[in-house]
């Protein structure tokens, strides 16, 4: 594996954290899906862990939460916990389990309880100051790819070992 080295304004993945940092970010973000903006923020929260794209987590007031259906099932995460999943579903189109929530994390995610992140790779639309992102590869991760964001990045074919 080739780790990439930063150019200016650009941050490597392989210098995010491991267990993964929490921070505030005021950048404009918007998600869209069938017609609809289904959220949009300049309040949230950023997920940094190693080898992986940030996620960002939207405040529940900035989510069209009239778009979002209950999903079976959940996950764990060893640093944030249990997730709830949740399907979106705009007029006669919907997305399986693009949705996740946190709604009683670990300690130290705990300020993003009932906060909402989603996969890019099943909306139509995710963007960052009006970049359109890259989704993470593979369907477990979820990260959000902007042009300041170098990797590799983990969730792809053959980096499970990483």
């Amino acid at each position: 594996m080739n780790k990439g080295k930063p150019g200016p304004g650009q941050e490597s993945v392989w210098d995010y954290p491991r267990p993964p940092r929490l921070e505030k970010v005021d950048k404009h973000l918007r998600v869209e899906f069938g017609g609809q903006v289904v959220a949009e923020t300049t309040a949230a929260y950023r997920v940094l862990e190693t080898s992986h794209p940030p996620t960002y987590y939207f405040p529940p007031e900035d989510v069209r939460t009239d778009f979002l259906l209950p999903a079976k099932g959940s996950s764990i995460c060893e640093w944030k916990g249990a997730a709830s999943y949740f399907d979106v579903k705009v007029g006669d189109r919907m997305a399986s389990r693009a949705v996740w929530t946190y709604l009683k994390p670990k300690a130290l995610f705990v300020t993003i309880a009932g906060y909402f992140c989603f996969y890019p790779s099943k909306m139509d639309v995710c963007s960052v100051n009006g970049e359109e992102v890259s989704p993470q590869e593979g369907d477990f991760y979820g990260g959000w790819i902007t042009k300041d964001i170098i990797g590799p990045f983990k969730g792809g074919a053959g980096t499970r070992g990483w």
